[in-house]
This record gives structure tokens, sequence and C-alpha cells, in this order.
């Protein structure tokens, strides 16, 4: 890593160190004062009672601050949204809603933070260690208040993303995403390693040392990075499609940076690295379009000649008007065999849908129909039987 990058590195996260600094919480002088108020008052000399050098009324201050803002929080965080939300409807888009819904987690948090804050202030226990703690806490609320309005505005990102290519715009946009929120988590685990003290410049120049280690070890992770990027650029998939990969078979739910996750039709999640994905033969069934019925039905042994081919006629002609079969395709209605118990006709068309469901109302529709055909012709359909020839009887068994 060149010392360009690393300048830039270290002026972000010493950007983000002064906003925690002056992220200062002021509630303790105010409470303090509350509590020289309950010592001067007739019950002052039970609260001034010291226990390890701090006094009672400081010691349930604490924790009432504590548990207060802790018990709270959702409260708080939800009065805030709810005086903020009617801004929001005064606007076009629905961008700053999503905002807005999305800081609910990380305000919440942040009493919680206040109460960590005032918790060890009343108990006179300011010290470096602790400060550094908190200002973690707040590094953390911080950026996952950032990584939130990444999620928010998602939606400008998809609409980037479609200007290029509209097919793609989602997987496109998702890998923009991970690519953006691998960055927020990285300046957030320098700015926490930087209030402890860490200099993260020396930490990021010494990767450009171990640079040859770290490429051996992260090998796989960066095939399967390549790998993405292949099946976006070959658009081999997407989300929603049903394939199929070797004995894995589902419906894309994500294509992420390293895994693709596709949900099996047992509901299972199945993650396969993309490295996989991107050198297997990938079976795509959401893109054929059609999909094939075949059958062979079974007609009796007394079924004439004349019988046979009106069946197979108006097999031919039910097909052809019928609006689920695809015409374009291949339509085959033949007598193929003479089996042991029927005469088999064969059966062989194409829905003009890939959709399951559809699929089998298409096909449930073409049998009912074919059995009315064979009604209609006075004809029946074979079942497995056999029938037992005797050639003559002995006299004593006929007297």
């Amino acid at each position: 890593m060149n010392e360009n990058n690393i300048s830039k590195t270290s002026e972000i996260i010493e950007q983000s160190q002064e906003i925690i600094d002056t992220l200062d919480i002021n509630f303790f002088p105010q409470v303090q004062q509350l509590l020289n108020y309950l010592y001067n008052s007739s019950y002052g000399d039970f609260f001034r009672e010291q226990f390890f050098n701090i006094p009672l009324g400081n010691i349930l201050g604490a924790f009432f601050s504590f548990f207060f803002f802790l018990i709270l929080r959702k409260l708080f965080a939800n009065l805030v949204i709810n005086v903020l939300h009617p801004f929001t409807k005064t606007t076009k888009n629905s961008y700053d809603e999503r905002i807005l819904l999305g800081l609910k987690g990380p305000l919440a948090f942040l009493f919680i933070i206040i109460g960590i804050r005032l918790f060890f202030a009343l108990l006179f226990l300011e010290t470096e260690f602790i400060n550094m703690i908190i200002n973690s806490m707040i590094a953390y609320n911080v950026f996952w208040a950032i990584m939130e309005l990444s999620y928010a505005l998602r939606g400008l990102i998809y609409r980037f993303t479609s200007r290029f290519n509209p097919e793609l715009s989602h997987e496109m946009g998702n890998f923009i995403l991970a690519f953006i929120r691998g960055i927020i988590m990285a300046i957030g685990v320098g700015v926490v390693l930087q209030v402890w003290g860490i200099n993260v410049a020396g930490l990021v120049a010494g990767l450009g040392i171990g640079g040859l280690a770290f490429a051996l070890a992260a090998k796989d992770t960066a095939a399967n990075l390549f790998g993405s990027i292949a099946l976006l650029l070959d658009k081999s998939i997407r989300i929603g499609e049903w394939i199929k990969i070797d004995s894995v078979e589902g419906v894309v739910e994500d294509i992420g940076m390293r895994t693709t996750k596709i949900r099996s039709f047992q509901k299972s999640l199945i993650t396969l690295p993309n490295q996989m994905i991107a050198n297997s033969p990938i079976e795509n069934f959401s893109r054929r379009g059609v999909r094939r019925i075949k059958m062979t039905i079974g007609l009796t042994y007394d079924t004439s000649s004349e019988q046979m081919e009106n069946v197979i006629i108006d097999i031919k002609k039910m097909l052809k008007e019928h609006k689920g079969i695809a015409q374009k395709e291949t339509m085959l209605v033949s007598f193929t065999t003479f089996d042991d118990s029927s005469l088999g006709i064969l059966i062989y068309t194409f829905s003009n849908t890939s959709n399951w469901v559809k699929y089998l109302a298409i096909k449930e529709d073409v049998n009912l129909k074919i059995m009315k055909i064979v009604e209609e012709n006075n004809t029946s359909f074979a079942f497995p039987s056999q029938s037992l020839y005797i050639e003559s009887m002995p006299q004593s068994d006929l007297q």
C-alpha cells in the first residue's frame, strides 16, 4: 500500500476521532446538582453515608440512571422518531423516512451509552480505561448509524446500477453495497483501534510488508470475489431464479461478494462459494421459457384401429387449440407400443410457461381433456391384467 493511501486512511480516522471527542455528554453536572439537594435535605445524613469512599446517594443515583436509560431506551427512541416522522411526509421521496427508521437502533443504543457514562461519572470512576470503553461504544454507534444509512439509501444505488444494466441492477447494487459496507467496517475498526492508542497508520503500512503472506492467506477469498464478478458479467444467474448446480437445486436468494445463497425446495438455506459456482455447470430452469409435458397413455386391447386413429386425431386437435401449450415447440402424438396389457400412445409437447404452479394447472387440464376424448371414442384406459385361455377341459369336469 502506497504512502498516499496510508495518509488518506489516517486522515479519515483522525477526523472520526475528532467527532467522537466532541460527543461530550453533559448530564453529570445536572444530576450531581440534584443529588446535592438530596444531601442538604432532612435525609442528607443517610444519603451521605459512604461505601468505598462513595456517597450512598451517588451509588443509588448511578444505578437508577443506568437502569432508567436502559429500560426506557426504546421509549426515548420511539419518541424522537415520532417527533421527526411528520417532517418526512412533507417530502416527495421515501428515503428520509427510511433513514429515520434505520437510525432507530443506533438512537436507542445512544441512550444506553448515556446511562453507562452517567453510571461511571456518578461513581467517580472516569478513568482513562473507562473513557476508552465509552469512546469505543460511541465509535461503534456512529458507524452503526452510517451502516444503517447505506441500507436506507440502497434504492439510490439500485437506480444508479440500472443505468448500466437494468437486468442485473439488483445484483450489481448488492455487490457495490457489500463493498461500501466493507469500507465502513474497516474505517470503524481503525477508529476503535485509534481510540485504544494503536497506531493505525503503522499497522496499515505493516500490511504492505506482509502483503505476500496476506495474499496467500486470502487467495480463496480473492478467488470467490473474482467468481462473483464473473457471475455478474456472464449474467448466468440472477436473484429469484430456479437453478441447479451439481446436486444443489433451489432458488437464488442472494449473490454476495464471497458466497451465493440458494433456498432449496425443502426450505433449507444452502451457501455456495462463488468460486465453485463460476467453475461448475449451471442449469438455469427459469430461463427455459417452456416446460415439457411427456406421458404415455395405454388403451385396452379391445380398442379398434378406427378408435385409435380418432383418439390420436382428437388429442392432436386439442393440443393445437389449447392456450397453455407452446405451439412453436415440438408436438408429438403417436401410437408407439404394443405393451403387455395396453396399446401405448406417446404424448410429447411443451407448456408455454416455466412457472411450476401454472405448469401443473395446464398439465391437469390436458389430462382431463384426454380422459374426455378417450370416453367420447368409446374406449378405455388399460390397467395391468392377465387373460387365461383353456384349450380343453376333461369330460368328467363337464358332467
